[in-house]
């Protein structure tokens, strides 16, 4: 409690964000179809902002070490308002590119600034649930966004202004707040290499991570649009795949302590699959809000159960280099999938989106098969603890994480752990 006390000025900032953020990743999406654009033209300004979020993660830390906390948040707050109010006002696709870019270097800055800043006021006792603490806010802001979209018609400039006023009311209690900023960002490298060697679970898993939520948050509303009767439909739609992955976390995160974390990911990929199947083929049925609920308690935590695989074969000062990894590849990922799944839906319907989920669930189902038959370097009984994680994150979130301040030799052999 007394560590609560002082950030919660930083957790309020973060939650009236992270509602804003929550209301442009659905808006934009909604907005341009509106406005006319292809499925093939709103995944390319997805794929922009997963770009942008990949090299603010790279770029940001360097800015904020030099400005400070307080008024590298305060600027990048700044930034990513104007972009939401831009996306309102231009609806030019060059624009729309452009800005998209932005919103994803700014977030993934606003991240970074927000993850350290907690880093810096946690000890090791405490930081496990300040880091559970944090990814409640994220996913529940997140959520409660897209009750707001619902205020105004998608055409009007409504629920971007509000979007932007969120994102403003942000600034507040950060820039109130009497606590000393802490010291800069340090900038984390990924090594891919290393992640590979070490577990390939863990790579293929934080790819299918970034390929399936990225597709999910680039194109979700998009085919929700077309065979829903109202705005509130969409929201809802939303938000019914994020209270999946939310509330089935940790009862997934707890069977994969118990169990080859390999298993959970070949159950999660078999889940994956019939449920965007059934997504496709569900629309318009009274049951199909549950089946985008089973949607995202499948899909959202292959990330965290990724990360938690990963963690399971390294030591503390190896972690957050393959937490970083592992980042990158889910963005990655969010790059190149709405360009394809974009182009699919332009081609053959708003259904393509979600069969060629599942049929991306089922290849990697198979893949992780296929690795499951090689024996891991660590038993049951020898992995770490699960830790729930949010896939919009910085590197520096891993520093929060306990399992990067443990202390104990990875588990290691010639070839890594082989799975």
């Amino acid at each position: 409690m007394n560590a609560l006390l002082t950030i919660i000025s930083l957790l309020l900032s973060t939650a009236l964000l992270l509602v804003g953020q929550g209301m442009q990743l659905t808006l934009v999406p909604l907005r341009g179809a509106d406005n006319g654009l292809s499925e093939a033209v709103i995944g390319i300004s997805a794929s922009c902002y997963y770009l942008g979020f990949i090299v603010g993660c790279l770029i940001v830390p360097k800015v904020i070490a030099r400005v400070g906390h307080i008024r590298g948040f305060a600027v990048l707050t700044a930034l990513m308002a104007c972009a939401v109010l831009g996306l309102d006002m231009l609806d030019h696709w060059g624009a729309l590119l452009v800005l998209r870019f932005l919103t994803g270097v700014t977030m993934s800055g606003l991240y970074a600034v927000i993850e350290s800043w907690l880093n810096s006021r946690t000890t090791r006792q405490n930081r496990g649930q300040i880091l559970a603490i944090y990814t409640v806010i994220v996913l529940s802001a997140m959520a409660a966004g897209q009750m707001f979209v619902n205020v105004g018609p998608i055409e009007s400039a409504t629920p971007f202004s509000l979007a932007a006023m969120f994102l403003a009311l942000a600034i507040v209690p950060i820039g109130l707040t009497k606590k000393i900023a802490p010291t800069p960002i340090e900038s984390t490298l990924p090594n891919f290499r290393l992640l590979y060697d070490r577990s390939k679970s863990a790579f293929a898993g934080g790819l299918l991570s970034g390929l399936v939520t990225g597709s999910f948050w680039s194109l979700g509303a998009v085919f929700s649009s077309h065979y829903s009767a109202t705005l509130s439909d969409v929201t809802w739609f939303m938000t019914m795949a994020i209270a999946g992955g939310a509330i089935l976390q940790y009862p997934i995160g707890w069977l994969s302590d118990r169990i080859d974390r390999r298993w959970v990911l070949i159950v999660l990929c078999i889940g994956g699959t019939v449920s965007a199947g059934s997504v496709a083929l569900s629309t318009g049925e009274s049951w199909h809000l549950l089946t985008v609920f089973l949607f995202g308690a499948c899909v959202m935590p292959i990330y965290a159960i990724s990360l938690a695989t990963a963690a399971d074969v390294v030591s503390g000062e190896d972690f957050i280099a393959m937490g970083t990894s592992i980042l990158l590849l889910n963005a990655v990922g969010a790059v190149f999938a709405p360009l394809l799944f974009g182009q699919l839906m332009a081609s053959f319907g708003p259904t393509a989106l979600f069969i060629t989920i599942a049929l991306i669930c089922a290849l990697f189902c198979v893949l992780f098969l296929l690795l499951s038959r090689t024996p891991r370097s660590v038993s049951v009984d020898e992995q770490k603890p699960f830790h729930a994680a949010a896939t919009e994150v910085a590197p520096s979130s891993f520093e929060l994480d306990s399992r990067a301040q443990e202390d104990d030799k990875p588990v290691s052999s010639q070839n890594g752990d082989g799975d």
